[in-house]
């Protein structure tokens, strides 16, 4: 990864009248246009975000999505959607007189690309895209219901434990109930117990540092809360929108990195995603699924070096 660097300008667009997302750009002023778009929902960026691409190559762009990070109002859902978010980042492009920008999305952040793409495909240069989550239901279940319970029992259990046992059935809606409760010590521990699963899936060796990340709240409750508002409508859109869309976008140069062992986002995602673009190319690395492990963060900077050839033929 790259030296770590400063953003050149910083700020706040005001998108709706609840929500005002935070923007940064870093590197090249006059550079080619790459947007990195998080995960989660609710994941928000960090100083590492940066890290991936030639700052001397690239004008990067990093927003907080609504509801998280420096993004305000914190954990609010009310008027968060995934098509809002989709014009928050055309909002983003015109504001910043960008003509066409290559998205750089991991995990939700590569479901969210994908459907600002579908959208506006005259805007997209190219796609960089990690850990690939599709937002089917089948996806939401794997994760929260029983899939990777089966790869990870003993987590399982304790995130399970926190509901009770008539509400075990549907756990992403038995969360939402504690999620949003009025008592923030209450939402706090949902939040504890919603992330922790989460964390624990997301990297090939234990995190170690897991009760450390898990100590911030608000972090906790942005993510837990947001995550579990968009699965709970499915991403409040028809099912398998991408695949049932992806005509739209097959042409676009799109390079998919994704761990082999990803137990967050299974890899046949990745696959189909791949089977679905006629101008794709696909990268299984051995890892899990978080982009700081080394071999998915060392993918992801060759992905952006291509990117800088591709764009100088």
């Amino acid at each position: 990864m790259f030296e770590p660097i400063e953003p050149y300008k910083s700020g706040h667009l005001k998108v709706s009248d609840i929500h005002s997302i935070y923007y940064e750009e870093v590197g090249n002023r006059k550079g080619q246009p790459i947007l990195f778009v998080h995960g989660g929902p609710g994941g928000g960026i960090s100083e590492s975000s940066r890290q991936y691409f030639d700052p001397k190559h690239y004008r990067i762009i990093l927003f907080d999505q609504r509801g998280c990070g420096k993004s305000i109002p914190s954990a609010e859902i009310k008027d968060n959607t995934t098509l809002d978010l989709v014009e928050d980042m055309e909002k983003l492009r015109k504001e910043l007189k960008i003509d066409k920008w290559i998205l750089f999305g991991g995990s939700w952040g590569s479901c969210l690309s994908l459907i600002y793409a579908i959208n506006y495909p005259q805007s997209v240069s190219g796609m960089i895209l990690r850990g690939i989550f599709l937002g089917r239901y089948e996806d939401d279940q794997y994760l929260y219901q029983k899939g990777a319970s089966h790869y990870f029992p003993e987590a399982y259990e304790e995130f399970s434990n926190f509901v009770s046992e008539d509400e075990k059935h549907d756990l992403i809606k038995a969360y939402s109930k504690y999620l949003n409760s009025k008592d923030l010590k209450l939402a706090y521990k949902a939040a504890y117990h919603w992330a922790k699963w989460e964390l624990g899936l997301i990297t090939l060796k234990p995190l170690l540092d897991i009760e450390t990340i898990l100590s911030n709240d608000k972090s906790n409750l942005e993510l837990a809360r947001l995550e579990n508002h968009y699965f709970i409508n499915h991403i409040f859109l028809e099912d398998n929108y991408i695949l049932n869309n992806i005509k739209k976008i097959k042409h676009i140069p799109t390079i998919i990195i994704h761990g082999r062992y990803d137990m967050d986002c299974r890899p046949e995602g990745a696959y189909l995603l791949h089977k679905n673009l006629e101008n794709s190319k696909l990268y299984f690395v051995i890892a899990g699924h978080s982009s700081k492990e080394e071999e998915i963060a060392q993918a992801l900077v060759d992905a952006t070096e291509e990117f800088k050839i591709l764009a100088s033929n």
